[in-house]
């Protein structure tokens, strides 16, 4: 039967030709490869038949049906599209009159950037006679994206695309990368001879080392010096099945992947980081997942929003783009439609949505594409969290080929995404956007830091809470253990509030204004937990004298130059809760002191702190750092040379340094 279905197969394609081809002097090996070819190519399996038309072709270079078949299959290759306009040409100069050939040659051309060709060849297919009339609204939608494609490439942008080389790429595949937001590490897929379980034979998931193909693998990258390091394959997480990566929350610690289940449908699950590795793969819990296939997703910076996308019934054609909102018991419901200001009839895939919290990312071979997948943005509007206003990102980010699975880091600055162009280091890698968005670039504040106990990294638990929202939790996350390493990202628009804790210290707290913000803005704040000092040393035999050991006379002069130089910048800052006192004096138990030599600056009070010790301090509070400076040299005038400036923000002494971190003086 199967020599039947094969000769019919050839039978068909010679006939094409004015010339039929004798195959009989072909060698045995030539021909299984022609029958293997012709089944997969039957089947639509065009990538796995290329290999074999391609040999035989070598083999009979002058063989028309083989030219042909070889063309039109290298179509389905993006480092041999010149290969398959060639092929394509040839036999279009020798037999017009080829059923369909100028369709394939218009997707040739298109395909290698002659857009005026490429529009000539499409309309004669669409005037010849014997195109059918069911064939033509798919060469219509051709001539559209060809048409799409010729205007982008016309208002390139400014954006600079380059592969971040090995040893990330390889001769093999490497896609869908997935990043942190400060691109620390990259996490992607991976097919190849490093797959977990070798070359398998798919439809019976058995070993197959001859006709046996690659699975996808999740491996991931981390960077040091600023170079991302050789590619670590993540054990628990892949299996001898197809495991995809698909995304990566924000601060990296939770990891999206895309798994085939037995049910025949594929789901996404969800994995953590704890310690040092990924935990196994558990499917999301809710309602995100149905006999469907949702093959991608993007949590929100909040981590109450999850983007996916699926092909349920209901849409409005093909796969959709669906958003999803955390419930209380912590599965995922409330599912909504993003609707045809996004979706269309076609396939809308690989959702990304920036640390900003408001540009969602996504790509679309709908009618708006230059060919292909195409990468799209999407502004959120702020009335009702919906998406109307969308972009295509144009050349040459977008090309007449696929172009998917964008991400970007939170500066805004680069993204990355995978593709099989030419000039890479195999067939699919990772490349690397520098954007040049200006003055479309993402707004939001980004802090990021380490928290350390007595200098070395621990968990430590961060609370967010938007202060201008009735301090309402925004999001509560942890430091990686290993690092202490932990990054936030904080919407433009509100004032927040970050709480550190760890065990049964004091918390840390620090605020942040992004109410106003009109650009990517980055706050390091590292958080130094420490085991309490001995202050021995500041006790004294006399519970009356003071307490010269608090700050040695070089500390004193260091410290008010300080203060003067961050007066300078910061003088005039004001901020609700900050207040600044003029300190003349530090005591144990203190009594009745008096200072005759200050009694005209101003009347004299004790500031009791949590440290056990009484400041003295003069003339009250200050509401800028300016004005407290300005009392401060009246007094070291008047004589008190040891006097300085101290901060409070709401009731507690804080470093000029720290008003500095927590966004107050900026």
């Amino acid at each position: 039967m199967k020599r039947i279905i094969i000769l019919l197969l050839v039978l068909c394609v010679n006939a094409l030709y004015s010339q039929t081809t004798n195959t009989a002097r072909w060698r045995k090996t030539e021909k299984d490869s022609m029958a293997n070819a012709f089944l997969l190519y039957e089947e639509k399996n065009y990538k796995m038949a290329l290999p074999y038309f391609e040999n035989i072709h070598n083999g009979h270079p002058k063989e028309e049906f083989v030219k042909y078949v070889y063309g039109k299959t290298a179509l389905y290759r993006s480092d041999k599209y010149a290969e398959a306009l060639q092929m394509l040409q040839e036999v279009y100069s020798k037999n017009p009159k080829v059923d369909a050939i100028e369709y394939d040659l218009a997707r040739a051309l298109h395909l290698n950037y002659k857009f005026d060709e490429a529009l000539v060849m499409v309309d004669k297919y669409l005037e010849n006679k014997h195109t059918k009339p069911e064939d033509k609204p798919q060469a219509e939608f051709l001539k559209k994206h060809i048409q799409n494609a010729k205007y982008y490439s016309g208002i390139p942008t400014q954006a600079k695309i380059t592969t971040i080389g090995t040893p990330v790429n390889s001769k093999d595949e490497e896609y869908v990368p997935t990043i942190s937001a400060d691109e620390s590490m990259v996490i992607f897929t991976y097919t190849g001879p490093k797959s977990k379980g070798g070359k398998i034979n798919e439809a019976l998931m058995t070993p197959d080392s001859v006709h046996g193909i690659y699975l996808e693998d999740v491996f991931m990258s981390v960077k040091a010096n600023d170079q991302f390091q050789t590619p670590v394959s993540l054990d628990n997480i892949n299996s001898k099945n197809n495991d995809a990566a698909i995304s990566l929350s924000q601060d990296g610690q939770r990891l999206f992947i895309y798994k085939d289940d037995a049910e025949g449908h594929g789901d996404i699950y969800e994995s953590y980081l704890v310690g040092e590795t990924f935990t196994f793969p558990t499917k999301l819990k809710g309602q995100v997942n149905t006999i469907s296939q949702e093959g991608h997703c993007s949590l929100s910076p909040d981590g109450k929003t999850l983007y996916f996308t699926s092909d349920r019934p209901g849409g409005f054609g093909g796969r959709d783009i669906y958003r999803a909102k955390l419930l209380s018991d912590s599965t995922w419901g409330n599912i909504v439609n993003l609707g045809d200001s996004i979706n269309t009839k076609y396939d809308e895939d690989s959702p990304f949505i920036h640390p900003d919290g408001s540009s969602l990312f996504f790509s679309s071979n709908g009618p708006k594409s230059a060919g292909g997948y195409d990468v799209f943005r999407a502004y959120m509007e702020p009335t009702d969290s919906s998406f109307k206003r969308v972009e295509n990102l144009s050349f040459p980010i977008n090309t007449p080929d696929d172009d998917k699975y964008f991400v970007l880091a939170a500066n805004g600055n680069r993204g990355y995404y995978s593709s099989g162009k030419a000039g890479g280091e195999g067939l699919n890698d990772i490349y690397l956007v520098e954007t040049s968005f200006n003055s479309n670039a993402p707004v939001l504040l980004f802090v990021k830091g380490k928290v350390t106990f007595d200098g070395a990294p621990v968990e430590s638990s961060i609370k967010v809470e938007v202060t201008s929202k009735n301090n309402a939790v925004y999001s509560t996350v942890k430091t990686i253990p290993a690092t202490g390493n932990y990054m936030v990202s904080l919407p433009s628009g509100q004032s927040y509030k970050i709480t550190y804790n760890y065990k049964d210290e004091k918390p840390r707290t620090f605020v942040f204004d992004a109410s106003t913000i009109t650009a990517y803005t980055e706050k390091i704040v590292d958080i130094k937990f420490e085991t309490p000092k001995d202050t021995t040393p500041l006790v004294v035999a006399d519970p009356g004298k003071k307490l010269t050991n608090e700050y040695d006379k070089e500390a004193i002069t260091l410290m008010q130059k300080k203060i003067s130089k961050y007066s300078t910048t910061y003088g005039k800052i004001s901020a609700e809760g900050l207040e600044f006192k003029v300190q003349v004096a530090a005591y144990k138990t203190p009594k009745n002191f008096k200072y005759p030599h200050l009694k005209k600056l101003g009347k004299i009070e004790k500031l009791m702190l949590p440290d056990g010790l009484t400041r003295i301090t003069i003339n009250g509070k200050f509401k800028t750092l300016e004005a407290a400076w300005e009392h401060n040299k009246k007094v070291i005038k008047a004589g008190q040379e040891d006097a300085f400036v101290t901060a409070l923000y709401k009731g507690e002494r804080v470093q000029l340094q720290d008003l500095e971190k927590m966004g107050i003086f900026k």
